[in-house]
């Protein structure tokens, strides 16, 4: 009996631990396919939490029934599936005109079905012990099985993604999967031949009460919650700092924390509700301040403990209105994976719709409020009294939020791709200032006060930056052709002259009206000025050699350029729509990564020249700090004095790899 008990572990462990390593894996390999927007794995997310839904309510069904046959059959099917998406090579980028369906359908295709088998293990397993054991439900397997899930989470950043390419990968994943599928497949041989499993209930049953339908409903409410906070949370992080796996599997991991606090150590009631009425209040005064950059560890810290806060509550207080009965346990999970895909789903889709101002932090504390409100409703009237202050005051500051935000906005739009919105400010005398952002990250101004001061360059595009120089050194006088990846308020458009070709390339659907309608670089420029929407690779690899005399490469996912645009097979392409001494001009201003030296090693792989200038701000001017990396064969232009004054020759980061389309890691990178 020993030895069953071991082998029930050791699967549920397993299961887990791949089911939270290949969610990574596989968004990791969608983010090219999608521009690498930070919405990838938000709308992953809601994938895998409906997935997991899905594996729950077949462990409910398949714990009734006793199909044996259809459970070893679904154990063949995605050991076959899993194989199929190791062995298959996938192309680095190829867009979509419908991208949370394609999220959706790629995962389903990709691992629909060992997700399924592996989601199912947790709840299924538990039943099965209590018919073996005879005795009550095993909530601690549900911790054990979160804290397989934690290591998972935290050797993927670490030491999987560093360490091994995409292919490499999904090979290992498959080949533990198989263990997987075997050990199940002995469990369920064993578990068949041990009993018949009984619809009836084990000995304890009959004395233990049935749960009311208000811990029903909180079963489905306080997960929504959770789930929310941890949606929301990493959306916030990955769209103001980076997409990278490792801000991914932070919130996830935290999540994953809270739910082994509440499932193995019952934490004092008082002390959680007030760590997260201090945690509320303090989200609630930094959400106050919309435009204030916070650096990259305050942020991380301090988001990542506010959903600490919040989800140990509401996985506290689900824990503790838990079924006594067996018979209604793969119930009790099924309804906690309705509520994480509900809150989810709020999040990664049905918010982005809704609203077009990104509210999502706000709204989801201003529903864990309330949810602590009904939750704690029967503990006496001054918790409920707190608790409901709380809610109205998230509910107020939600609106004055709101008018804060309206007030100084003047075009909103919000999709997958993020939350656009421009505003508009009066900073220089006798002259109106626009500036798109997306999120807290600023992709363009424009000064609206004399000519000169509409048609001069802002921001991170002054006539003394990287791409000015080489805009203005590349060529002489004669007629010039540009391509920029990245188009925001189409700010380079300035430099057009007459008789200039001009070729933007936009993946966000939103950012082409703005730029035409609300700025007027582009309208004015001199150059003939054309837009390419879609992803910039995949339009690039269809088109006949262009010719850039100069190939700004300007797309921004968070704070930084997308990694499937540093890769050495990017830089093949680029090379081959440039001219003969055609210059890359790669834009890597940013607070959060170090961009000089993985492109100082594409270049030197390419045999070409590299060299970072950075440019200070000037605040009459509205031009920012900025920082560009000048790549080409060109010696002559690297030569002038006005580059090569300015230049500054990155250093080597030692261990660092070479990036490809099949491996890539921003850790060795990160500004903390």
């Amino acid at each position: 009996m020993a030895g069953t008990r071991w082998l029930f572990a050791a699967t549920i462990f397993l299961g887990s631990f791949l089911l939270f390593l290949v969610e990574p894996i596989a968004a990791k390999q969608l983010l090219p396919l999608l521009g690498g927007s930070a919405a990838v794995w938000i709308t992953c997310l809601v994938f895998f939490q409906t997935a997991l839904l899905a594996a729950y309510l077949y462990a409910h069904w398949l714990a009734r029934r006793a199909r044996w046959i259809l459970h070893f059959a679904l154990l063949a099917l995605a050991a076959c599936a899993a194989i199929a998406w190791a062995a298959r090579s996938y192309a680095p980028s190829t867009g979509s005109d419908h991208p949370m369906a394609m999220v959706f359908v790629a995962l389903s295709a990709w691992i629909g079905l060992p997700f399924l088998a592996l989601g199912a293990t947790s709840p299924l397993l538990q039943v099965w012990w209590t018919k073996i054991e005879c005795t009550g439900i095993p909530y601690r397997l549900f911790a054990l099985s979160n804290l397989a899930s934690m290591l998972a989470l935290g050797l993927y950043p670490s030491w999987i993604e560093p360490g091994f390419s995409l292919h490499a990968q999904r090979i290992i994943w498959t080949s533990g999967f198989g263990v997987f599928v075997m050990l199940s497949a002995i469990l369920t041989s064993k578990t068949r031949a041990t009993q018949s499993i009984p619809t009836e209930a084990t000995h304890d049953e009959g004395n233990a009460p049935p749960s009311p339908l208000r811990d029903k409903l909180l079963w489905v409410l306080l997960p929504m919650g959770a789930a929310m906070q941890l949606s929301a949370v990493t959306s916030y992080l990955t769209a103001n700092v980076v997409a990278i796996p490792l801000l991914w599997v932070l919130p996830l991991a935290v999540y994953l924390l809270t739910i082994i606090l509440a499932f193995q150590w019952q934490l004092p009631r008082s002390i959680v509700s007030r760590f997260l009425i201090v945690m509320l209040a303090g989200l609630g005064y930094a959400l106050s301040k919309q435009d204030t950059v916070w650096p990259m560890r305050i942020s991380i810290g301090f988001f990542l403990a506010e959903a600490f806060a919040a989800c140990l509550f509401c996985h506290t207080e689900t824990y503790a209105r838990r079924p006594r009965r067996a018979s209604e346990s793969t119930l009790f999970y099924l309804f906690f994976a309705a509520g994480g895909a509900a809150g989810s789903f709020l999040i990664g889709i049905a918010f982005p719709l809704l609203f077009r101002f990104n509210f999502d932090l706000v709204i989801t504390c201003c529903v864990t409020a309330v949810l602590a409100f009904a939750a704690t409703w029967k503990d006496g009237w001054s918790l409920r009294l707190l608790w409901g202050v709380a809610s109205i005051a998230m509910a107020v500051q939600i609106f004055w939020i709101h008018v804060v935000v309206q007030r100084s906005t003047i075009v909103a739009v919000r999709n997958f791709y993020g939350a656009l919105r421009v505003k508009q400010t009066y900073g220089i005398p006798g002259a109106t200032l626009r500036t798109l952002t997306n999120g807290n990250v600023e992709h363009g101004t424009q000064i609206f006060g004399t000519d000169e001061q509409r048609k001069t360059p802002t921001t991170y595009y002054a006539p003394d930056s990287g791409v000015g120089l080489a805009l203005r050194l590349c060529c002489g006088q004669r007629a010039r052709r540009i391509g920029v990846i990245g188009l925001g308020a189409g700010t380079l458009a300035a430099y057009g002259r007459q008789g200039d070709r001009i070729i933007f390339y936009e993946i966000n659907e939103g950012v082409e009206p703005i730029a035409r309608n609300v700025f007027t670089y582009i309208r004015e420029s001199a150059a003939s000025v054309a837009i390419i929407s879609g992803d910039a690779r995949t339009s690039l690899a269809k088109e006949p050699p262009q010719g850039f005399d100069v190939l700004a490469i300007d797309a921004f996912s968070g704070d930084a350029i997308p990694l499937h645009l540093l890769t050495r097979q990017a830089l093949a392409l680029y090379r081959k729509h440039l001219a003969p001494r055609g210059v890359l001009a790669f834009h890597i201003s940013n607070r959060n990564v170090h961009l000089e030296a993985p492109i100082a090693l594409l270049a030197k792989d390419a045999g070409m020249q590299a060299v970072m200038i950075t440019t200070g701000a000037d605040d009459p001017r509205d031009e920012f700090s900025a920082t560009w990396m000048l790549v080409t064969e060109n010696a002559d232009l690297m030569n002038q004095s006005e580059i090569a004054r300015g230049a500054q020759h990155p250093g080597a980061i030692p261990g660092l790899r070479l990036w490809t389309d099949d491996y890539s890691g921003l850790l060795p990178v990160l500004q903390w």
